[in-house]
């Protein structure tokens, strides 16, 4: 197991257990404000109570996908990194009983509040897959909708990852994901790094340009990437204090250039992925 994927399991299983105690999530950063202003305010209030509350305390993202996907009835979803399953679950609302909202992740303990969140909310069209979002354990062309908050930014081979979710979405499905974005590659590395800690918790963000191409050379049509929030070096001062980044001219210029974005991007019609097995495609 790489180093960045036990961090991520580590600090995820931590927050379910967060949540099921009764408290907010948060990433496990030395600061306890370190995720916030990030994961604050994202759902509105009939989103928030038509979710267990466990879900809710269990979030997070930096974004609210199932707000900007523009799902149908009928669908079918999958939420890459589902945690506690607040997306899938209101997801599976949006689509109704004709459509299906599978939501994946790598950790036993998100699986387990996200399957009890799932039996608390009476819905039937769910369904909770282990795995990782480098190997997506669904079919070719299965999917019309992949969404995700915010946890691409957490995989360190995010070209898997995209090609994953090109293979299996059906010709013109749509990807429909949050996730955390840098403006510029001028970035101090120590700077990024801490700055990717407060907003991520763990490093891994693109810049958006890369995040543009790498969708691009999956196949992905239409791209788009659109600021949802974006982050100040004022709302970091205290954690990138105990990082030792002190300089205000540092800080000055690294204001605005991190953010959570909403990006999209279509699969082309009329491409089918070829089979690797004779039992791969329906």
């Amino acid at each position: 197991m790489d180093s960045v994927k036990e961090v991520v399991q580590q600090k995820y299983g931590a927050a379910a257990r967060q949540a099921r105690s009764g408290l907010k999530a948060n990433c496990g950063c030395a600061s306890t404000a370190c995720c916030d202003p990030i994961t604050s305010d994202l759902y509105e209030e009939s989103q928030a109570g038509a979710v267990p509350v466990e879900a809710m305390l269990a979030s997070l993202g930096c974004g609210n996908p199932t707000a900007l996907a523009e799902l149908k009835p009928g669908e079918v979803v999958l939420d890459l990194g589902s945690g506690g399953g607040i997306d899938v679950l209101l997801s599976a609302k949006r689509v109704g009983p004709t459509g299906r909202a599978y939501g994946l992740d790598m950790t036993d303990e998100m699986l387990a509040l996200a399957r009890e969140n799932q039996q608390k909310s009476g819905l039937t069209n769910v369904e909770f897959l282990k795995g990782d979002i480098e190997r997506i354990p669904l079919p070719d062309n299965s999917v019309d909708v992949i969404i995700s908050n915010c946890v691409i930014n957490l995989s360190s081979d995010k070209d898997r990852v995209i090609a994953e979710a090109f293979r299996v979405l059906k010709p013109g499905g749509r990807f429909a994901v949050s996730d955390v974005v840098v403006r510029g590659e001028d970035i101090p590395e120590a700077v990024r790094r801490s700055m990717e800690l407060w907003v991520g918790c763990v490093a891994g963000a693109l810049e958006e340009s890369s995040y543009r191409e790498k969708l691009a050379k999956a196949g992905f049509e239409n791209v788009d990437l659109e600021p949802t929030r974006i982050y100040r070096a004022a709302d970091a001062r205290h954690f990138l204090d105990e990082a030792g980044i002190t300089d205000d001219a540092v800080l000055a210029g690294i204001d605005g250039r991190f953010m959570s974005a909403f990006v999209r991007a279509q699969k082309p019609l009329g491409t089918r992925q070829e089979c690797c097995s004779s039992t791969c495609c329906a």
